[in-house]
């Protein structure tokens, strides 16, 4: 069988069958009877020499053929829709970043990342948050280049992804300058019924800190538990208590002098991730991105890039 005798379109229709892996479904989300699409499916199976899909219950299941199959369409239809989302909202010249980021990542992290690209006249920008499994179906269907977030996420045959790692910063404890300047505690030590503001059940650090305070013996009180970084940044500036958080989350507010160090740990740490496809087309502007990440990581966490004398860090 040559090229031309595969009927791409039959092929189209496998693809949607395979990805939702039943045939109403199928034929529903294309707007054609499923009586067509079933038809469909037979004639590609005839061209192909083998069996696609094997009914079990109610459910197709794939057949090796079939996985075979489904990974190239994968690539064929995932890389056209990748050439759609380009060409779309494309200006002579400009080139489009879409950049997705998990609602509890810091938005300073993220500005510190885009950073150079905030005065690239040849860029336009799509920055937007959610919840990561969101993100990644978008990422998936190359509705966006690029996921930050504070997790990792390992690839599987289901979601062919790449997780890379941009850095990690040390978690610390900051006061309001007016009652903390000048004092320090140990964390966790010296927590046991502190006051504190801290990052909701949902983001990564917390499950770190509580360990942590449980291996301790100690119970700090709780007084504000927060999933967004943005509103975690108001509470510690605006309500007295100390709050647990990267100090990247506060690094304006620790420069001018607002709210101070209180303490630190090097056991706790937040790591950041961008995650890709494994088959995508290559942005330049997101390639020099992504590898001068370590470097922007130390530069913001107060650590000296390659080559410099070691200085105290002024905030993250």
């Amino acid at each position: 069988m040559d090229l031309g005798q595969l009927n791409f379109h039959h092929f189209f229709y496998f693809w949607r069958v395979a990805k939702t892996g039943h045939l109403t479904r199928a034929a529903e989300e294309l707007h054609v009877s499923q009586s067509a699409l079933s038809s469909q499916i037979r004639q590609l199976e005839e061209r192909l020499g083998d069996a696609l899909f094997e009914r079990t219950g109610r459910r197709l299941v794939l057949t090796d053929t079939g996985q075979l199959a489904l990974s190239y369409a994968e690539n064929i239809f995932g890389l056209s829709q990748e050439l759609l989302g380009r060409l779309q909202g494309r200006s002579a010249g400009m080139v489009r970043l879409r950049v997705g980021s998990v609602a509890t990542l810091s938005r300073n992290y993220q500005e510190n990342w885009i950073r150079p690209l905030l005065s690239d006249p040849t860029v336009t920008l799509s920055l937007e948050s959610g919840l990561l499994d969101d993100l990644l179906h978008r990422l998936l269907q190359h509705q966006l280049d690029v996921v930050l977030a504070n997790d990792a996420v390992p690839a599987d045959a289901d979601r062919p992804l790449h997780c890379r790692f941009l850095g990690s910063q040390a978690i610390s404890l900051v006061g309001p300058a007016a009652a903390w300047r000048g004092r320090t505690l140990r964390l966790p030590e010296d927590l046991q019924g502190v006051e504190l503001a801290l990052p909701g059940p949902r983001h990564a650090l917390r499950g770190q800190f509580d360990a942590l305070c449980a291996a301790a013996g100690v119970t700090p009180r709780l007084r504000a538990e927060v999933d967004d970084m943005a509103m975690l940044r108001l509470v510690a500036r605006d309500s007295g208590w100390l709050t647990v958080l990267p100090e990247v989350v506060v690094q304006d507010e620790l420069r001018s002098g607002v709210l101070v160090k209180v303490g630190g740990s090097t056991r706790l740490k937040e790591h950041f991730y961008a995650i890709t496809t494994l088959h995508r087309h290559r942005i330049e502007r997101l390639e020099q991105l992504l590898a001068g990440a370590p470097r922007r990581a130390r530069k913001h966490a107060g650590q000296p890039e390659d080559g410099e004398a070691r200085r105290p860090a002024r905030g993250a």
